[in-house]
């Protein structure tokens, strides 16, 4: 039998069985197990408070349903985003055909279906009671604006994360009709749902707030969290006009995601060429909006995010199949991009290779391409891993096996989402120049003098190869309502026979998950609309 626990309305009080992931060493909390921690000792003051919005972030590097891999952010990003895009490949994983071609989510009884609204609810649940204790925490005003309006961006991440796995897009017109519940508060009661408009109101409605509040406050999470270490994993105003400017292009609100985008921007650089090319995205840098922290005495071990992608990661996930990005992507970028340098992209004579796995394109020890990988990127990746063509340099982990921090919002998704609101604007002169801007820190020779359709394509395109692997490459196609082309390797692509699918828009109930069983099985009023 499903335990009642499991429906959207439970509200788990996280930090009282958590780390703080901003402490050194092995200083961790010292609270009462998670049963037995009431919300009036948690939020008495905000103090106290300031621990449970920590608590929300460590959340997002927690394993779930019993489930190993399922992990919080890194897993939304790897397995949803990533495994089942258009750009980045799993290599000879076939043992996840189903997961990587999309068949899980029309199965409602399927852990990969239901593990999205579990996570992203169990989160809610915990931010609404930031919400709705904090007002009466001890404590400085200021202090208790400042909580609140993070509570507030979690909850707005959340469902707009929701309504991109669960809704149906934006230009489907059913936004009046279909959508998720909307529990704002920490009742337990059925529920039932609200349309996809009403859930993008909210949103609004929660980022509005968050930002009144954080400008009341006079506070940043600097000030307001100054015993802390770290601090990029924790929100303010920039993340919530980052939030903001994620779902206004995600409802097509181009005028608001324009503005946002660019309110958050302000204060953040492109990452450096070097940066780029040699960081392994794993530890904040200038560029970093929001970020996941994951440090070596709370880590995840073969199930972090980095466990998964890392090139040099000591995980076997890595090791045996490692990421690479789609042929028919990178070859659409010019060789004088330093970025193409972190991936293995074959010579034509490597490509043809006799050597070379015509089926999974694995390249053998006698290979060319092989050589050339363990000689070229020798720092960059696992001594005994396979080398596979196209496979990926970018993600590296800090710490082994797969251990690191990794962004969810930069400067340069900021970029691109401004570029393509001007697209939709009339304003290709901005666009144009935010292309120039983001691809000569790492082209020179790139110059885009492009107009229309044509140009509206180019920011597609680079906004796929920019932010490869970071997240966005399902969630794009889907609300593009763009057709997933993959080709195989013995039709002049680079996928695996079993992945190369072509996945039009209008396929498996409109690229939309399922609403889990576990919630229709609890919640008698899933099926009614609240509006």
């Amino acid at each position: 039998m499903i335990m009642k626990h499991n429906r959207i309305a439970h509200s788990f009080i996280a930090i009282v069985a958590v780390c703080a992931v901003s402490a050194c060493s092995k200083a961790y909390l010292e609270v009462a197990p998670e049963s037995s921690e009431s919300p009036a000792t948690i939020f008495a003051t905000t103090e106290m408070a300031r621990t449970a919005v920590n608590g929300l972030a460590k959340m997002m590097t927690t394993q779930y349903l019993g489930t190993q891999g399922m992990n919080g952010e890194g897993t939304i990003i790897n397995w949803y985003n990533n495994y089942m895009g258009n750009d980045a490949q799993k290599c000879n994983l076939t043992g996840w055909t189903n997961t990587i071609n999309s068949n899980w989510h029309e199965s409602p009884t399927s852990n990969y279906d239901i593990y999205p609204w579990f996570y992203y609810y169990k989160l809610i649940g915990n931010a609404n009671a930031v919400i709705e204790k904090i007002d009466d925490a001890e404590g400085l005003q200021s202090e208790r604006d400042f909580i609140k309006a993070q509570g507030l961006v979690y909850r707005a991440y959340c469902y707009l994360q929701l309504v991109q796995f669960y809704c149906r897009r934006w230009s489907d017109g059913t936004v009046d009709k279909d959508g998720i519940p909307l529990r704002l508060d920490t009742s337990t009661g059925d529920l039932a749902k609200s349309s996809v408009k009403k859930v993008f109101s909210q949103i609004y409605t929660d980022l509005d707030e968050a930002i009144r509040l954080f400008q009341a406050s006079g506070l940043n999470r600097y000030t307001c969290y100054s015993s802390f270490k770290q601090h990029n994993f924790l929100p303010d105003i920039d993340v919530a006009y980052a939030v903001y400017a994620r779902a206004a292009i995600t409802r097509e609100d181009w005028s608001n995601a324009a503005k946002y985008a660019s309110l958050a921007s302000e204060g953040y650089s492109y990452m450096t060429k070097d940066q780029y090319m040699n960081s392994g995205f794993n530890s904040e840098n200038d560029e970093w909006i929001w970020s996941v922290y994951e440090a070596e005495d709370q880590t995840l071990y073969y199930y972090s995010f980095f466990a998964y992608i890392g090139s040099n990661s000591s995980a076997g996930s890595c090791k045996n199949t490692p990421f690479a990005i789609s042929k028919q992507l990178i070859d659409q970028i010019p060789a004088t991009d330093a970025r193409r340098s972190m991936y293995l992209v074959p010579t034509d004579a490597e490509y043809a290779d006799k050597n070379l796995n015509k089926t999974n394109g694995e390249a053998k020890s006698s290979s060319a391409l092989y050589k050339r990988a363990k000689k070229d990127y020798a720092g960059k990746m696992n001594e005994a891993s396979k080398v596979f063509m196209y496979m990926q340099y970018k993600f590296q982990a800090a710490f082994m096996p797969g251990g690191g921090c990794f962004p969810l919002f930069r400067l340069a998704e900021m970029s691109f989402i401004e570029a393509e609101a001007a697209c939709h604007l009339d304003k290709e002169d901005t666009a144009r120049k935010i292309l120039n801007d983001i691809n000569k820190t790492y082209d020179t020779a790139y110059n885009c003098t492009k107009t229309g359709d044509d140009l509206l394509n180019e920011v597609k395109l680079y906004r796929r190869f920019h932010l490869w692997g970071e997240g966005h490459d399902w969630f794009d196609f889907k609300r593009w309502g763009d057709t997933m082309v993959r080709t195989s390797i013995a039709k002049g692509g680079s996928w695996h026979a079993n992945f190369a699918i072509t996945a039009k828009p209008e396929d498996k109930n409109h690229w939309t998950w399922m609403i889990p069983n576990r919630e229709s099985d609890y919640n008698k009023l899933i099926n009614e609309m609240a509006d």
